[in-house]
């Protein structure tokens, strides 16, 4: 079975759970009174998913080649953004795009040629810009600034090749587990145990929050037939550590996000920081 196909069994499958999310999320924040406090950046985030949604599964139903093409795009907006937030030099935002398009594309023309030798190959590639210039002030702090950005951006976003159906999964299950933290936040995180912060990094998020995630990320699996506890414990811990990763990342830079080109989220990183980690694991655990 070609993998256009089996992607295309998986996109079907995920179809109409992103319709109806999509639905009845569009009914809720029309229907919000204008004295709520987040409507317009509800409405905002609303609009922002109604186009991400078919454009992911629309490149994921092409198989193996859209996949390539989906993960290069968000890898170099994504390491762009993050150029930015680290301080790095053109230089070193150069090697992050190559690396950032050609490690998907490996991924899809050449899958076997992805291991040790590439991660050496990676390491070197980082170090690259600052042992070439010679800087001895911040070179060290560059290539590992680098280093991170690859093992953060593009390495996990090869999972969206290489994983195939499963992909569509943890994307489906990131997005409405991140719904389901924000629900499970707002309903039962304003006081008891579950309103403890899960770390000072972004002090709005809580344990109800991861609640609601760990429910909504497993309902999304369990409706798209690819439930597993290695799979929904992978997609929660992107869920939970995403957030946190890149808050630490932003607070460390001095900004509250990431861009402000996407409406309702900021930049691309602040939209895929529970995905990035999410698709790492879930490589780990689909070859565990």
């Amino acid at each position: 079975m070609s993998a256009v196909i089996v992607a295309g069994e998986a996109v079907g499958r995920a179809v109409p759970l992103v319709a109806g999310a999509l639905g009845a999320g569009g009914i809720a924040v029309a229907a919000l009174p204008s004295r709520v406090r987040m409507r317009a950046e509800l409405r905002r985030r609303w609009r922002t998913w109604a186009i991400a949604a078919p454009v992911f599964l629309g490149a994921l139903f092409l198989g193996a080649g859209g996949a390539f093409a989906l993960a290069a795009v968000l890898g170099v907006i994504a390491v762009s953004e993050y150029v930015r937030l680290a301080a790095l030099r053109p230089a070193d935002h150069a090697v992050l795009v190559a690396a950032a398009v050609a490690l998907p594309g490996v991924a899809w023309l050449a899958p076997g040629a992805l291991d040790l030798r590439s991660a050496a190959l990676l390491l070197l590639a980082a170090a690259l810009p600052a042992l070439l210039s010679g800087d001895s002030e911040s070179g060290f702090s560059r290539a590992s600034r680098s280093v991170f950005a690859l093992l953060w951006i593009a390495v996990p976003l090869t999972g969206l090749v290489t994983l195939g159906d499963t992909a569509v999964a943890v994307g489906l299950a990131v997005a409405l587990g991140d719904v389901g933290a924000w629900c499970g936040g707002t309903a039962l995180g304003r006081r008891g145990t579950l309103a403890r912060p899960l770390s000072p990094l972004s002090p709005n998020k809580t344990w109800a929050g991861v609640l609601g995630a760990a429910v909504a990320a497993g309902l999304a699996l369990a409706a798209v037939g690819q439930f597993s506890v290695a799979l929904w414990a992978a997609v929660l811990t992107g869920c939970v550590l995403g957030d946190l990763l890149e808050s630490m990342v932003k607070r460390e830079a001095g900004v509250k996000d990431a861009g402000s080109w996407l409406p309702g989220f900021g930049g691309l990183l602040d939209r895929i920081d529970s995905l990035l980690p999410a698709l790492l694991l879930a490589m780990v655990v689909s070859t565990a």
